[in-house]
């Protein structure tokens, strides 16, 4: 112990030096758990040394706080212990999903124990929770008895080093974006964290979020945007509900999961067309390149773009508004709009309600009503397990059937969701790939392209049924973004990674314009078409999109609507928080029937995720069917009266509870 001490002592002059060497280390280990190779780390390092000096000098700038004290040992361990979390937190993650570990995940509670639950096991997070006690035991002990610093710290002169650190740290930050070096926005962060290091992207996605204020933000600024006669006497937009006699149809949207054309992937040949139908509407119908803004992941954030029209490129880079703003504020929006002109409005997603907290945020972008996973029955599921896309043909006629009058419905689908397998998984499948560049991509894409060989099934089921439908109809289909697939633009013939392929079907012969689009214009362009010019962004959209201050001046109302003064609207957001219901079908109880000890639940549209609760508490259930469920635990016989009915997910959020 005596040596350990003096050894200690011994370096501790050498602090900087100290810190270098650990920074090296640390970035070292935090890249090696990222790519899960240590080999991969080295050629981050050789293909770009800038870049991973830079995350070293970030981490090298957080071991300056010893400087300030005494006991250096203990706070170089504080420092390595955060950043040594940060690394296996995201390693661990990367195992399991595409998208890495942000600040977000620590921010939203909801998410924080979503990923607990789903990448871990139960005896993983036992020896998760063990290991934290050791670690902050093994802190407390290292506080005690750690050798300090025996020589007097001169603080003027550490207080001044520190601050020429920091310094240096915001003016390399600002060099390495200025020389591009690393970007400020993520259109995937998966890839941004690769190509950017994980110090910096993590950092990155706590320091910069939100729009940032305009230069010249103002009242006067806001309001001469539009040409006289736009907004009204007072220069502010007005919303108001109309009584319009035209007849308007009913707006489908359908956002289509990792969708893309798998012909335009260079290098992999198939033993048939894998989406032969949404080639043949592509032909019938308007259609062309619609540009996303994300690859491999992202799904939340081009919906966000297509209901709002809003760019999430003006956000801070990774960012998803649905985990940061929409949570605390409503936000206009295409359903708001269209509700003004007798629209019921409707989201239906084949996944969890509560991810992305969509339970919450459809709340505050107008919607009446969203069916998610747990209001569905008759859940076909993937190989990955995954819920298929088929079961959403019901569910959209249901929700256009569920009112009188005209529709818009958002559908989210998931069906083609990542990761994919890089071993055989699909036996007998129905399209082969008969040419790849290797074994594994063979796999990966031979259960992609299936997947999207029946959603392509699915988009003709629909459109079929809806060719049938006596209403008229507009359906606008198009991916969200290209698959997980470790692709660039070399990789792809059409030399893009943020476009798919948009349709707009409809039932009443719409004249076919191709035009290509940006997820963010494409619901302007499709109530244009339809002589809807409801809403101020609509509005904006619609009549400048060719303006030289385009973007510049959308980010400007984007910041007013969302984070400023809401001058456009006079002071105040006009929209309020709709009073939305999950699922179109109402959950009821008929009857509850005692058999000996056990009691039954007999009622209407129970699925599996269907709980029986009794004052809030919710009960141990099971599914007996659509019209039944049994109750499996004993309860005093006066409470039987009170017991109603949960909608419960898989991480115990309850979305819903019968009156």
């Amino acid at each position: 112990m005596d040596k350990f001490r003096q050894f200690c002592r011994k370096y501790l002059k050498s602090t900087l030096l100290i810190s270098a060497v650990l920074a090296l280390i640390m970035n070292v280990f935090i890249e090696t758990m990222a790519r899960h190779s240590l080999f991969e780390t080295f050629r981050f390092f050789a293909e770009s040394p800038l870049v991973f000096l830079f995350n070293v000098f970030i981490i090298f700038s957080t071991y300056s706080i010893v400087l300030l004290f005494r006991r250096r040992i203990f706070w170089y361990v504080v420092v390595s212990t955060l950043w040594v979390a940060l690394g296996v937190i995201n390693g661990v993650i990367l195992l399991n999903r595409m998208t890495p570990f942000t600040t977000k995940d620590m921010a939203n509670l909801n998410d924080g124990l979503s990923i607990v639950t789903n990448y871990l096991s139960t005896g993983v997070l036992i020896l998760a929770i063990i290991g934290t006690l050791v670690v902050i035991a093994g802190m407390v002990l290292l506080f005690l008895f750690a050798p300090k610093l025996q020589q007097k710290i001169h603080y003027k002169r550490s207080i001044a080093t520190v601050l020429l650190i920091v310094i240096a740290f915001f003016g390399v930050w600002q060099a390495a974006i200025r020389t591009n070096t690393v970007a400020t926005f993520f259109g995937n962060l998966a890839y941004a964290y690769r190509d950017y290091g994980v110090p910096y992207c993590f950092i990155s996605t706590w320091l910069n979020t939100g729009i940032k204020k305009p230069a010249g933000y103002s009242e006067a600024e806001v309001q001469n945007i539009f040409s006289k006669g736009e907004l009204g006497d007072d220069k502010t937009y007005q919303t108001e509900q109309k009584d319009e006699d035209e007849k308007h149809p009913n707006i489908l949207f359908l956002q289509l999961e990792s969708f893309i054309d798998p012909t335009l992937v260079e290098g992999f040949s198939y033993s048939k067309d894998p989406i032969p139908n949404y080639r043949k509407l592509m032909k019938e119908y308007s259609s062309g390149y619609l540009t996303v803004p994300s690859v491999g992941a992202g799904t939340a954030n081009t919906e966000f773009e297509s209901m709002t029209g809003i760019s999430v490129k003006f956000f801070g880079p990774g960012e998803y508004p649905y985990k940061s703003v929409l949570l605390e504020r409503t936000c206009e929006s295409i359903p708001y709009d269209l509700k003004n002109l007798g629209y019921s409005t409707h989201a239906i997603h084949n996944h969890r309600g509560a991810f992305y907290g969509r339970n919450k945020v459809f709340r505050n972008l107008g919607y009446d009503t969203f069916t998610s996973l747990e209001y569905m029955n008759n859940v076909i599921k993937t190989p990955r397990n995954w819920a298929k896309d088929g079961i959403l043909t019901d569910e959209i006629l249901d929700a256009l059937n569920s009112t009188q009058g005209r529709d818009y419905i958002y559908t989210i689908s998931v069906q083609g969701h990542g990761k994919y397998p890089s071993e055989q998984v699909i036996e007998n499948p129905e399209i082969e790939v008969t040419k790849a560049p290797s074994e594994e991509e063979k796999w990966q894409y031979e259960y992609y392209v299936n997947q999207v060989y029946e959603m392509d099934q699915f988009v003709k089921d629909l459109t079929d049924r809806l060719s049938d439908f006596d209403e008229d109809v507009v359906l606008v289909m198009y991916g969200d973004h290209l698959p997980a697939l470790d692709m660039t633009e070399e990789d792809m013939k059409d030399g893009d990674l943020f476009t798919t392929q948009y349709i707009i079907w409809d039932n009443f012969g719409m004249e076919k314009q191709d035009k290509n689009l940006a997820s963010y214009e494409i619901g302007a362009e499709v109530l244009d078409r339809l002589g809807i010019h409801e809403g101020l962004l609509t509005m904006y959209h619609q009549n400048y999109a060719n303006s030289s201050t385009y973007l510049q001046d959308l980010e400007t109302l984007a910041y007013d609507m969302l984070y400023g003064e809401n001058y456009i609207y006079g002071g105040e957001s006009p929209f309020k928080e709709t009073d939305m219901k999950m699922g179109v079908k109402d959950i009821k109880i008929t009857d509850i029937v005692q058999i000996g000890d056990d009691y039954y639940i007999k009622g209407e549209n129970f699925t599996e995720y269907s709980k029986i609760s009794l004052d809030g508490e919710v009960l141990d259930t099971i599914y007996l069917g659509p019209t039944i469920l049994g109750l499996q635990e004993e309860v005093n016989p006066e409470d039987v009266g009170r017991m109603k009915i949960s909608q419960v997910e898989k991480n115990k959020e309850v979305l819903s509870t019968t009156e």
